[in-house]
């Protein structure tokens, strides 16, 4: 729930993730791609080739982060990790409180609506930066809370998660993301060009 624009050449994302063993199909494998039309809108599509589930994305920085401001994004995405079909629409406010608490740490509250449920509920959750390499991000949807822990080099990310399940078990989830311009090329591993 990033509060800042898209500065960079890299226009497009990539992403895909998997969950051991999770008892819905369509929650089990995600694969992503997504394009930056404009600076501060990303548009894309969403599959999850085990329940053959196509669902479009969008994302929405309406008021940017400042100092003094937090950031607003909208968007849609699929429902909720777990559910076997449904569209998610949010909205959040989020902002890096670093400079106010000496800590690394960027919490997002917010309310989404998902059609699996015909629900409206909170969601909310926090990312804190150990390094520029490794950060962590907590996942509250609404029903399940889900923590990761992410190592990013250059323009690659990767993620271990647990996710936790209705019944308060958890399972774990491996996933992989990538930004990128078409002339840099999917895999171009280094240095990042917005250092």
């Amino acid at each position: 729930m990033s509060g800042a624009r898209n500065q960079g050449d890299d226009r497009y994302a990539f992403s895909t993730r998997y969950i051991v063993n999770h008892p819905v199909e369509r929650a089990e494998w995600r694969v992503t791609m997504s394009a930056y039309v404009l600076p501060r809108l990303s548009l894309g599509i969403e599959y999850n080739p085990l329940a053959s589930d196509v669902n479009p994305l969008a994302n929405w920085l309406a008021v940017e982060e400042t100092r003094t401001r937090p950031a607003l994004i909208l968007g849609t995405s699929s429902d909720r990790i777990g559910t076997e079909n449904g569209q998610s629409f949010y909205a959040t406010v989020s902002k890096n409180v670093e400079e106010w608490i000496g800590l690394p740490i960027a919490p997002y509250v917010g309310v989404a609506y998902g059609t699996f449920a015909d629900d409206v509920r909170p969601i909310a959750g926090g990312n804190i930066r150990f390094t520029d390499q490794l950060s962590a991000l907590v996942i509250y949807d609404g029903r399940n809370t889900h923590p990761t822990l992410s190592w990013t080099t250059g323009r690659h990310v990767f993620t271990a998660m647990a996710v936790q399940l209705d019944d308060d078990e958890f399972r774990l989830g491996l996933a992989y993301s990538a930004s990128f311009a078409i002339d840099a090329g999917l895999f171009g591993f280094g240095d990042d060009p917005h250092d």
